[in-house]
C-alpha cells in the first residue's frame, strides 16, 4: 500500500493553495465544491508521492501547533524531501528571505536526517529534510 494523500483544514484556502504552489511546486487540480455542505476543497500533486488536500469548511476548530514546543496527538506535521544538505541549506535561505520563520533547525537530527521545521500560513508544521548526509553537495 502508498500513502495516496493527506489532509489539512484550512481558513483560507486560497492563501493555503498559493504557498504549496509557490513553495512545494505543487500543482493545483480544479476547485471542488459543495454548497449543501458549505465545503470547498484543491487537490494538490506533487512530481512524486502523496497528494495533499486542502479543505474549507466552516466551524473546524483552530490549529494548535502555533508554537515550536507545543504538540498534540494525531497528525503533526508534513515532510518534503530535499536531495542534499546543500538544498536544504538554500530552501532555509529561500523561506528566511521570504519571511517565513524556521521554528528549528537547521540541523542534524539523531535519526540522520538533516533539516529544518517551518508553519505554513495556518501554523502546520512542514518538515523540509534530506537523508542524503554521506553526499552534501548533491
Amino acid at each position: 500500500m502508498k500513502l495516496e494523500h493527506a489532509a489539512i483544514w484550512t481558513d483560507d484556502l486560497e492563501a493555503m493553495k498559493d504557498f504549496y504552489v509557490k513553495y512545494f511546486g505543487g500543482k493545483c487540480g480544479d476547485k471542488y465544491g459543495n454548497q449543501a455542505k458549505q465545503y470547498e476543497s484543491y487537490f494538490l500533486t506533487f512530481d512524486q508521492g502523496a497528494r495533499l488536500e486542502l479543505m474549507k469548511k466552516a466551524g473546524i476548530p483552530e490549529n494548535r501547533n502555533d508554537m515550536v514546543g507545543s504538540q498534540y496527538r494525531g497528525l503533526i506535521h508534513l515532510a518534503f524531501e530535499a536531495i542534499s544538505i546543500k538544498e536544504v541549506d538554500e530552501l532555509a535561505g529561500w523561506f528566511a528571505s521570504d519571511g517565513i520563520k524556521i521554528v528549528d533547525g537547521p540541523r542534524t537530527t539523531g535519526d540522520c536526517y538533516y533539516e529544518f521545521v517551518i508553519l505554513d500560513p495556518e501554523n502546520n508544521r512542514i518538515e523540509i529534510t534530506t537523508s542524503n548526509l554521506f553526499h552534501p553537495n548533491l
